[in-house]
């Protein structure tokens, strides 16, 4: 009788956020496929699991997950992780999922922590449908289209960003969707957590003067009184340089 893949989100941050199901199923898993043994491995120590882990990424190629089906077809059970969050949203871990349903194997999700939904939950905007679309393009061009094609959403519009590109993605929405209302998680769950909430023109003065540093998610919504795209003048005021 074939195993089942079990799809394990842990902490984004602070440790504490996992819950008791996906301890135990860490715990009782014959093998842990994780995106980073070493990373995965602080976690299992600090809960005093010992399940073996093979690593599992987004460079692991087919042999590994060819590998990982056999053994799963052979009746071992697996968990899947990444580094934070949950496999397959923004992470590693889709490849693993498809094939395991192809292969007539049971999948198993064990929800947890996600930064898109502890934004959200207190960006203070209505929520009850929103649009995720993950890291914007990292080149100018095509950056500055991707927000063209968000300019009709009136759903909160949901981003991540690296710290080196924080301040080009804010200033590239301004230019194109104008004074949106943007909300900034920095760190959220961890030591230095900080949650943003203006204006995009306020965003962008506040990390011209605040280096950016750490793992960034934001949230856009198109509100009354800042759906104009900004003038030449406006621009300048905010020092938009792209």
């Amino acid at each position: 009788m074939a195993g089942t893949l079990y799809v394990v989100a842990t902490p984004i941050g602070n440790l504490q956020d996992i819950t008791l199901r996906a301890l135990e199923t860490l715990r009782t898993v014959d093998l842990i496929a994780a995106e980073d043994t070493r990373h995965t491995k602080k976690l299992l120590q600090h809960y005093g699991i010992t399940t073996p882990l093979i690593s599992y990424h987004q460079h692991s190629g087919a042999g590994r997950t060819e590998q990982l089906i056999r053994r799963l077809q052979a009746g071992e059970s697996i968990a899947l992780v990444t580094d934070a969050g949950t496999p397959g949203i923004s992470d590693p871990g889709g490849e693993l999922v498809a094939a395991a349903h192809q292969a007539g194997i049971r999948v198993v999700p064990i929800p947890g922590a996600s930064a898109i939904t502890a934004l959200l939950s207190v960006a203070g905007l209505p929520a009850h449908r929103f649009r995720f679309e993950g890291f914007p393009p990292r080149k100018e061009g095509a950056r500055r289209q991707f927000f063209e094609s968000l300019r009709g959403e009136d759903a909160p519009i949901v981003l991540y960003e690296s710290p080196h590109r924080l301040l080009k993605t804010l200033q590239a929405a301004y230019a194109v969707l104008g004074d949106w209302i943007v909300v900034v998680g920095r760190e959220l769950t961890k030591q230095f957590e900080e949650v943003f909430r203006g204006r995009l023109s306020e965003a962008i003065a506040h990390w011209q003067t605040t280096p950016p540093r750490g793992e960034f998610t934001l949230v856009l919504w198109r509100s009354d009184g800042g759906n104009s795209v900004p003038t030449v003048e406006e621009e300048a005021t905010v020092q938009v340089n792209f």
